[in-house]
């Protein structure tokens, strides 16, 4: 792929693709969440080839085409209220949850909720929920017990990215919390 896009035009315009899929309540989404892609040409500066950039290039996976390309979304993190198909599925028996260290008492205290979002995100392994902590300060991991959560009848979805979520975490299924070294990442 040709390099028509600058790094920085492509960060730029994934945050307000993030923005416009997953926040924007200004937009009539369809019942899934999705966009219309002639919408975001004529009336929010892009155009075809950068939302396929974008799609293809997000190191998250975070947008999809519907199979005509006409529509896209974002296939978890919004705010607005979607359903992006999410199936019920049987996770592993712990999950990890990045966060910034300021945002330890609240949780151990409270559990972790999912804030303005639909679902509390989880990750598979501590490295992602290292990265996903580092966007907010200095990351924190928590282990979340999410055996005992499964056979407590909470329910969890794997959005098609990878990124494990649910409605809420108790705080009496958080396992450990790990302060990462100020050193690593």
């Amino acid at each position: 792929m040709d390099k028509k896009f600058s790094d920085e035009s492509l960060i730029n315009f994934g945050k307000r693709l993030s923005f416009l899929l997953r926040h924007d309540t200004s937009y009539q989404f369809d019942e899934h969440g999705y966009r219309d892609v002639d919408e975001l040409v004529e009336k929010q500066g892009f155009t075809k080839e950068l939302l396929d950039v974008i799609v293809e290039t997000n190191d998250k996976k975070r947008y999809e085409f519907s199979e005509d390309k006409k529509k896209i979304r974002a296939r978890q993190g919004h705010s607005v209220n979607v359903n992006v198909d999410l199936t019920e599925v049987v996770p592993p028996d712990e999950l990890y949850h990045g966060t910034a260290i300021r945002f330890i008492d609240s949780i151990e205290e409270n559990g972790i909720n999912s804030g303005t979002r639909q679902y509390v995100h989880l990750s598979k392994d501590r490295e992602t929920a290292i990265n996903v902590g580092k966007r907010h300060g200095r990351p924190c991991v928590i282990i979340i017990d999410t055996k005992q959560m499964k056979n407590d009848g909470i329910k969890f979805y794997l959005s098609n990215n990878g990124v494990w979520m649910t409605k809420f975490v108790d705080k009496r299924y958080i396992k450990e919390v790990i302060i990462v070294p100020a050193n690593v990442g």
